[in-house]
Formats: C-alpha cells, structure tokens, sequence
C-alpha cells in the first residue's frame, strides 16, 4: 500500500502524516483541548501518555502493516488537523471507518468534508476498499453536517460503541459503497449532487440516543 502523493482541492490538502509532523500535532492538540476534549477517544482503563512522535510511530506501523492510513489535513500549507483511516478489512468485508479531528480555527473553512471526501475517494480507487464508514456522536453538530454535506446514508444507532471522554458513548453510523459515487465523492459534492436527506436520522434513533 503506497499513497506517497498528497491529494488537493483549492486550499486544502490531504496527505500522510510525517514523523516531523509529532511536535505541531502534539501542539495543536494541547493548544484546542476545550474544542476537542468531548469528541476524543479516551482509554476504558485510565489515562494514556501524550506521546504524539510515539503516537504517529504506530499509526506509520499501521500503514506498512496495510491496516490504516494517516493522513493529516492542510489549510494554506498550514497543518489544520488529521484524518484517520482506521481497521481496514480486506477479504469479503473490503471495508474501513474514517475518524477526524480539525483544530478551531480552522473550522468552517471546508477543510473536513473536503479531506473526508478525498480519503474516501482514495480508499474507493487506490486502495480498491467496498465500503467506508464514519461514526458519530449524537450531539456532534458539527460532524454530523460533514457526513449530510457528502451524501453519506445513515446506517443506524450504535449503543454505547466508543469510549469518549470518559464514558461509553452512543454514536450514529454513516457510510457509502464504491458503487453510489462512481464519479467520486469530491466531484459529487462540488457540483451538488450528493444527496440532501441521505444522511437524515429517523426521529426513532434521535429520541432513542
């Protein structure tokens, strides 16, 4: 598995994390903890080290192992966040989940649906993957307008599935196949055809989160 080549529409890019990339990583995590803190993964088990060169070490190992991709998100050759392409399955599944964070103050900018769009569309053509999954907390507004945005389509409620800032959390699942987008999911969204209500969550799950 090779993506060596970074990936860009307009002022945002897509590309592998780097082990230089740790200390601005490391950096931009501690300086949005408020922003970021109640979207996190946290540890069942207790507290984890902050050890963000260790940390892009396993996720490098990862990807040589051909079990994920990390990617970090640009804005303006600015690093704005990072995108995980996670438990990729192949065989009969030919699956992965995508999970993000983006730093504050580059929210609003496009950098989020533009780089999940672009991960996905990797997956679909370079790493021949079927299908590719998001989950997401009931009460990430945010989030939640990302996959509305690309046309992802609601799959269902996942009771307490991650563990996030310290508790087992609910989360709603999301995903495409390779055949809904053959045009690709960038090109669907930029000339507004991604599907409108694809996304929306039935009133049953929304009272049931």
């Amino acid at each position: 598995m090779d993506i060596s080549s970074p990936h860009t529409h307009g002022r945002v890019a897509l590309r592998l994390v780097r082990t230089r990339d740790a200390r601005t990583l490391q950096r931009e995590l501690l300086g949005n903890r408020t922003w970021l803190r109640p979207w996190e993964a946290t540890s069942p088990d207790g507290p984890v080290s902050f050890d963000m060169r260790a940390g892009v070490r396993r996720l490098l190992q990862q990807y040589r192992d051909g079990n994920g991709v990390p990617f970090v998100m640009e804005y303006d050759g600015e690093l704005a966040g990072q995108l995980n392409v996670w438990g990729i399955a192949r065989g009969s599944m030919s699956s992965a989940t995508i999970g993000y964070w983006v730093s504050e103050r580059f929210a609003g900018r496009g950098v989020t649906p533009t780089c999940v769009a672009m991960a996905t569309d990797v997956c679909f053509r370079e790493l021949n993957l079927h299908r590719m999954e998001i989950c997401i907390r009931p009460e990430n507004q945010a989030s939640l307008r990302v996959v509305e945005k690309l046309g992802f389509r609601y799959e269902g409620l996942r009771r307490r599935y991650i563990h996030i800032d310290g508790d087992w959390r609910d989360h709603y699942a999301f995903a495409l196949v390779r055949e809904e987008v053959p045009e690709g999911v960038l090109a669907r969204w930029v000339s507004g055809r991604a599907p409108q209500h694809a996304a929306t969550v039935p009133p049953s799950d929304r009272l049931r989160a």
